[in-house]
């Protein structure tokens, strides 16, 4: 049994960050979500424009500065008419984007909940010794490896540590302790399971 099964895993985190803003209404800090809208002021030459988002307790706004007096040539027609329409794709993309909202505040909560698309890019699963695994991730999200790993192959934690400290399991290409870092955009995971009771069990929750 020397097989290698090779698949895709297409994540996609379900939950947009939640920046705790200082809420001038509920008078102290709140967490506020998106509200998937935009904000565009076009003053002569000059563009702003923003994501609204809104304290959950009291529905107060606050605004999360995308453009900021950018000159209206800079900016191409086809973004400001999708800032105008409220395209979802592009709230999508800034709504995500913790980096940006940590930037302008001192705490954004993130959330761990994930959809996996599976998908096999090679080898057959009953031949299966060596299992390849490549993430490909629509944006960073901030869900341990080790904690994907578990909840997608129905496994401990603790076993995937002992399976990494055996050389069975190998990350590329963060190496050693990748386990304990955020899942990341290329990661690829080899694990050997030629001598793994459950084997099949595995390579079916591998691919979905």
């Amino acid at each position: 049994m020397s097989g290698l099964l090779r698949i895709r895993w297409a994540i996609t985190p379900k939950s947009a960050p939640q920046p705790h803003i200082n809420c001038n209404r509920c008078g102290g800090l709140r967490a506020s979500r998106c509200s998937w809208k935009f904000r565009v002021n076009a003053n002569g030459k000059r563009i702003d424009v923003w994501l609204i988002y809104r304290c959950i307790d009291c529905d107060n706004s606050w605004n999360f500065a995308i453009l900021e007096r950018r000159n209206r040539r800079d900016t191409e027609p086809d973004l400001l008419q999708a800032f105008e329409s409220n395209d979802p794709a592009l709230a999508r993309r800034y709504a995500f984007d913790a980096v940006a909202l940590r930037s302008s505040q001192t705490h954004v909560e993130e959330f761990p909940d994930v959809s996996v698309h599976k998908r096999i890019s090679g080898g057959r699963p009953e031949d299966t010794a060596v299992l390849e695994l490549h993430l490909e991730m629509e944006m960073p999200i901030s869900l341990r490896l080790d904690r994907l790993l578990a909840n997608e192959l129905s496994i401990s934690r603790s076993r995937l540590q002992a399976l990494e400290e055996r050389r069975r399991l190998v990350v590329t290409p963060d190496g050693a302790r990748a386990l304990r870092k955020p899942s990341r955009h290329g990661t690829m995971i080899r694990i050997d399971l030629a001598s793994e009771p459950d084997r099949e069990d595995i390579i079916a929750a591998a691919g979905g």
